[in-house]
C-alpha cells in the first residue's frame, strides 16, 4: 500500500539578476572592461554609446522609464508570458536607462609604447651563435638553452638530456660532451647563468671577478665551503673558520650580497606585473575626507533603439504566425537581459560606494593621516551591519577592491583587523601592535637583534599583553625573520 504525505518547505533561492549582480560586484576594476565587453557582444540590445563611430540621431525612444526598482520585480517580468510595448516605449526624461558618467581627463586611453627588446633566451642564442662550434656542439648547446628554467638555472638532469638529444635530434652524445658545452653556455652573460644550484651560481659570478683581490679569494671559500653558516649567519664560526676578524668578514659579505641568485630574471622582459587600478579614490579637503568612484566603474550603457524600434514593429504587426511570435520574443529576452545588466551595474555602483563610504567613516582617523596606529579594529560585520547588508556582500567588495589615499594605494581587506584589549580595557586593533613590532625591529640595533621574547617584554611595558607565540605569529606575517638571520655585522 503507497503510503502519501504532504510536506512544506521553504526555499531560498537567487534569481538569475541577483546572480548577475553578485558576479559582476566581485570583479575588480581591472577585469570590469572585459566584462562588460563580452556582455556587448554576446547581447546586440546592449550598446556603449563611446564605443559607436558616429551618434545616433536622437529620436523617441531615448528615454525609457521602466527601471525596475529590484531584480525580483524583473525577474516577475521575465515569468509573465504576456508584455506590454508601452513598458519599453514610455517617455520620460526623468528617468534615462543609461549609466552616463564623463570620464577624467587622466582616465583617456592612451597608446603605450612596446620596447622592442631582445629576450633572455634570445640573447643566450645570439650568443652562442658567435661561438665556433662543431655541429653536435652547437646542438648541445641550443639543447642546454632550451632546458633552462626563466630565472636561468639547469635543473634538468644531465641524463634526462642526453635521452632528449637522442630521441628527438637523433645524437648521440656522452656526458663528458654536455659538461663540456654547459660550461661555454656558462662562460656567456649574464654571469651565473646555467648553473645548477645557488652555490655554482654564485660561485660563477666571483670567479668573473679580479682572482687577485684577496675578498674575493675569501668570499669564494665561503661560497665553496661554508655557504650553510653564510645563510644562516653564523658569522662568529666564518671568522673562527678562516681567521677573520668583524670588519674584514663584513667587506666579504657585502661583495657576496652583491651578487644576483637568478641571473635569468635581470634579462626577461616577458615577465608581466600586474596593475593594480584603484576602484576608489579618497582625497583629503582641508580635514574633510572626499570619496569618488573610479569613473571606469560607471561605463556609459544603454539599451539599444534599433532593438526597442523592431520590438515595436513585431509587436504593431497584424498578422502574428509563429516565425514572428518567436522574433518577438527573442528581442523583448534582449531588451529585458540588456536592462537587467545595466540595472546590476548601477546596483554594483551604489554597493561599491555605500561599502566604502562607511568603512571611511569607521577608519576616518587613519585615513586622514596615514598612522596605523589610529586604525581602529574593525571586522566584516562591523560595516554588514552599517550599511544593513549581508557579510558576504562586504567580503566580495573588501577582497577584490582597491583604494587610493594619499598614502598609497591599499586593499580594503587591509583595513580590517582582529581588536586587543590593553591592560586598561580598551579595545585597540592588531595592526597597531604589529605597527609597533616593525618600529622596534627598525630601529634595533642590527649587531644584536631583538628576540621574540624581548619584543613581548617591550609591548608588555607599553600595555599590550601578548604572548611571545602571537608576537612571533605577527611577525612572521609581517615577513619579518627570526632575529638570528635579522643580525649584521
Amino acid at each position: 500500500m503507497l503510503k502519501q504525505h504532504l510536506q512544506q518547505k521553504l526555499l531560498q533561492k537567487l534569481s538569475p539578476q541577483q546572480i548577475q549582480f553578485i558576479k559582476l560586484l566581485q570583479v575588480p576594476t581591472v577585469a570590469l572592461d572585459t566584462r562588460i565587453k563580452e556582455e556587448l557582444e554576446e547581447n546586440p540590445a546592449l550598446e556603449d554609446p563611446s564605443l559607436m563611430i558616429a551618434e545616433e540621431p536622437k529620436g523617441e525612444y531615448d528615454d525609457l522609464n521602466d527601471t525596475p526598482d529590484d531584480f525580483d520585480a524583473s525577474a516577475k517580468e521575465e515569468n509573465n508570458d504576456e508584455f506590454n510595448v508601452d513598458d519599453y516605449l514610455q517617455e520620460d526624461s526623468g528617468n534615462d536607462y543609461s549609466t552616463s558618467y564623463n570620464n577624467d581627463d587622466d582616465e583617456e586611453k592612451k597608446e603605450t609604447p612596446i620596447a622592442i627588446e631582445s629576450t633572455f633566451f634570445e640573447s643566450l642564442q645570439e650568443q652562442l651563435d658567435l661561438v665556433p662550434l662543431s655541429d653536435q656542439d652547437f646542438i648541445i648547446g641550443k639543447q642546454i638553452i632550451g632546458s633552462l628554467d626563466d630565472d636561468g638555472y639547469l635543473r634538468r638532469p644531465i641524463t634526462s638530456m642526453i635521452d632528449d638529444l637522442a630521441f628527438s635530434q637523433n645524437a648521440m652524445v656522452e656526458e663528458e660532451d654536455v659538461l663540456e658545452m654547459l660550461k661555454v653556455i656558462q662562460s656567456f652573460d649574464p654571469p651565473g647563468i646555467a648553473a645548477r644550484d645557488l652555490q655554482e651560481c654564485l660561485t660563477l659570478q666571483l670567479k668573473r671577478k679580479d682572482p687577485s683581490n684577496p675578498i674575493i679569494q675569501k668570499a669564494i671559500v665561503i661560497v665553496e665551503h661554508y655557504l650553510d653558516e653564510f645563510t644562516r649567519k653564523h658569522y662568529d664560526k666564518l671568522e673562527k673558520a678562516l681567521g677573520l676578524n668583524s670588519e674584514d668578514l663584513k667587506e666579504i659579505i657585502a661583495e657576496i650580497l652583491r651578487l644576483n641568485p637568478k641571473p635569468g630574471d635581470s634579462n626577461q622582459v616577458t615577465t608581466k606585473q600586474l596593475q593594480v587600478i584603484p576602484d576608489f579614490h579618497v582625497s583629503n579637503n582641508d580635514g574633510i575626507l572626499i570619496l569618488t568612484l573610479n569613473s571606469k566603474n560607471a561605463p556609459e550603457l544603454r539599451v539599444s533603439r534599433s532593438y526597442i524600434d523592431m520590438f515595436d514593429h513585431y509587436d504593431k504587426a497584424a498578422q502574428k504566425d509563429k516565425k514572428l511570435k518567436e522574433a518577438v520574443q527573442f528581442v523583448k529576452q534582449k531588451l529585458d537581459s540588456a536592462k537587467w545588466f545595466i540595472d546590476a551595474i548601477k546596483q554594483r555602483q551604489q554597493t561599491l560606494l555605500k561599502t566604502m563610504n562607511a568603512i571611511m567613516q569607521y577608519q576616518y582617523e587613519y585615513l586622514l593621516t596615514g598612522d596605523e596606529r589610529k586604525m581602529r579594529p574593525m571586522i566584516l560585520k562591523d560595516i554588514a551591519d552599517k550599511i544593513d547588508m549581508d557579510i558576504s556582500t562586504v567580503s566580495r567588495v573588501a577582497n577584490s577592491k582597491y583604494v587610493q589615499t594619499e598614502f598609497g594605494t591599499f586593499l580594503l581587506k587591509s583595513f580590517f583587523s582582529e581588536a586587543i584589549q590593553t591592560e586598561s580595557g580598551e579595545e585597540v586593533s592588531n595592526k597597531e601592535v604589529k605597527k609597533i613590532l616593525e618600529d622596534c625591529i627598525g630601529n634595533e640595533d642590527k649587531r644584536k637583534p631583538l628576540a621574540d621574547e624581548k619584543l613581548t617584554e617591550i609591548l608588555k611595558e607599553q600595555g599590550y599583553n601578548i604572548a611571545r607565540r602571537t608576537v612571533a605569529k605577527y611577525r612572521e606575517q609581517m615577513n619579518i625573520p627570526v632575529a638570528r638571520l635579522r643580525k649584521e655585522l
